[in-house]
């Protein structure tokens, strides 16, 4: 995916009126004359422009393109139910029905995939109406979940103590992984992508990297990445996405490489702040379900994928959460469940 056409996708033009408010009063002492407390002619003229430079300036100001939250909740609460039957067949499935609640370790920080609304305490996005609808697929309410949070670096840890059943966080399949863990899915597959500020003219790729200081998450497979195709960059992780980027914006990094959607999801929160540098790379990265190792919930978590993706709720869930925010009216092909 070219980078044109990722600037073309965060084009968002959306703008916040800030109303001017021009301050009149002066104050002066007793001492002190007309010619010395009044404003000039001039000077009240320029000030006047200031402002409406000003405010035009913060009129003109893009702000993030929020989720249309009443069509993904009627999405969300019209996902399927599983058959009792196949629920009591189950072990995994069949816990999770028993304590009423589905263990969910996930972010609330990912503005794309999973994102806490404070104003009504509610997380929407991609990976947050998967795990709300499995959610309703097992107990038939999709609001029956609890979060743990989680990074790169603990994934693996809450589903092995057992703390969650599920991990739904851009989770990236890989072989090491699953030595640790298993893995439902896919149910989407993304590369990765440069990210560098806005305006950034050094950077025009993956290949423009050598010598420079370049931020991954720690736990990503980012590290492995860039030491096979920028082995001369200077690789400095970080724990959290956060702490990557807002490294980036101090300077104190060069650019920062993670998924494509992710920094896509960086772009359209902060329109205006960053951009993608060349073209996307590297291996496809499958996202795929966390689930405990050797756990027969893959088999019930992919039939309940595959139920999602035949009846279109998948496409549905892609355009209110990715599709209708970027920009990108062509959903992309749902992954094979299972390959």
């Amino acid at each position: 995916m070219k980078n044109r056409f990722a600037m073309k996708l965060v084009s968002v033009a959306a703008a916040t009126v800030l109303a001017a408010s021009i301050m009149t009063g002066c104050g002066s002492s007793s001492s002190g004359s007309a010619a010395e407390t009044a404003p000039s002619a001039a000077a009240s003229s320029e000030a006047a422009g200031e402002e409406s430079a000003s405010s035009e300036s913060a009129a003109e100001e893009p702000v993030a393109v929020a989720i249309d939250k009443s069509a993904f909740d009627e999405l969300v609460a019209a996902g399927p139910v599983a058959d009792d039957a196949d629920i009591e067949a189950n072990a995994w499935a069949k816990a999770v029905k028993e304590a009423g609640v589905l263990k969910v370790g996930a972010v609330r920080t990912s503005f794309l995939f999973s994102q806490l609304d404070e104003t009504d305490n509610s997380v929407r996005g991609f990976d947050a109406g998967l795990f709300q609808m499995l959610a309703r697929y097992i107990t038939g309410d999709e609001r029956n979940y609890e979060i743990t949070q989680v990074d790169s670096s603990t994934r693996e840890s809450v589903l092995q103590s057992g703390q969650v059943d599920a991990v739904f966080a851009t989770y990236s399949i890989t072989e090491e992984r699953k030595k640790l863990i298993s893995f439902a899915g896919p149910y989407y597959v993304s590369k990765q992508a440069v990210l560098v500020k806005k305006g950034n003219t050094e950077i025009t790729g993956v290949d423009s990297l050598a010598g420079k200081t370049v931020a991954t998450q720690s736990g990503s497979t980012g590290p492995d990445i860039l030491a096979e195709f920028a082995p001369e960059a200077v690789v400095q992780e970080f724990g959290t996405d956060i702490e990557a980027r807002t490294a980036l914006e101090q300077g104190r990094v060069d650019a920062y490489v993670t998924d494509y959607t992710l920094n896509l999801s960086s772009m359209v929160k902060n329109p205006g702040a960053y951009e993608i540098a060349g073209d996307t790379f590297g291996p496809d990265d499958s996202y795929g379900i966390g689930l405990p190792l050797d756990s027969d919930g893959v088999e019930f978590v992919n039939a309940f994928l595959k139920k999602i993706e035949e009846d279109g709720t998948w496409e549905k869930l892609w355009k209110v959460s990715l599709g209708d925010r970027t920009g990108i009216e062509t959903a992309p092909e749902a992954p094979q469940v299972g390959e």
